[in-house]
């Protein structure tokens, strides 16, 4: 059965999932990039950016990130998490931010207010511009999954509507040692026990430990 996930998100100690004043220049706010430093050193990331097998570090920091990609046949984003354009789409030129091959490599469901045409990009990624809510990106992002999971990929508005809606199965947080003490708070006005879900294990990785919750019955 296909599940909903969250997978590699990181927050930091204080619960914040982005830095303040986030901006073309700042796409993860204010010092929000710190808390992918337990990331940005692993093989699967170096893989991802062209530097070649032999690069990057391989040990759990690594081995839970590409877990993180196994499996998954459609992701959901909010519209932050394309790009910095707000409001109705002046155009087609914003094509996310990375490049003409994005990571994904499967059908990508953006929410947004703004009706746009399908991005078709190299390596198999298309992005679909959904009005619909989150429950109508979820049932197109499950139909294009076909029996593969569907990962939510951020930003933290994103992943709070899904976990208030109950819908999300599994979630791993990677949870960094540092504080910063304003920005996007991860969990505000979410009761996550009584909307049933648990933290099942931890494990400590070399840069973040790795927190994983899971909904009551998934």
């Amino acid at each position: 059965m296909t599940r909903l996930l969250v997978r590699s998100f990181s927050v930091s100690l204080d619960g914040f999932a982005a830095g303040p004043d986030q901006s073309l220049a700042h796409p993860l706010g204010v010092r929000g990039p710190e808390l992918m430093d337990w990331f940005f050193p692993t093989r699967v990331w170096q893989q991802m950016q062209g530097t070649g097998e032999a690069n990057g570090e391989t040990g759990i920091d690594n081995e839970i990130a590409e877990q993180g990609f196994v499996d998954i046949g459609a992701w959901i984003l909010g519209r932050n998490m394309f790009g910095p354009v707000r409001g109705p789409w002046p155009d087609d030129s914003w094509k996310g931010w990375w490049g003409d091959e994005p990571p994904y490599h499967v059908p990508v469901f953006v929410l947004t207010h703004h009706a746009r045409p399908p991005l078709t990009m190299q390596g198999g990624t298309t992005f679909h511009f959904v009005t619909g809510g989150i429950q109508d990106a979820l049932a197109q992002a499950k139909a294009a999954a076909g029996a593969r999971d569907v990962r939510v990929g951020g930003g933290a508005a994103t992943v709070r509507a899904y976990l208030k809606a109950g819908l999300i199965d599994e979630l791993h947080l990677a949870v960094r040692p540092m504080l910063l003490g304003k920005g996007e708070a991860l969990f505000a006005g979410l009761d996550l026990p009584a909307l049933g879900y648990r933290c099942e294990r931890q494990v400590a990785g070399e840069r973040a430990t790795h927190m994983f919750l899971r909904r009551n019955g998934a």
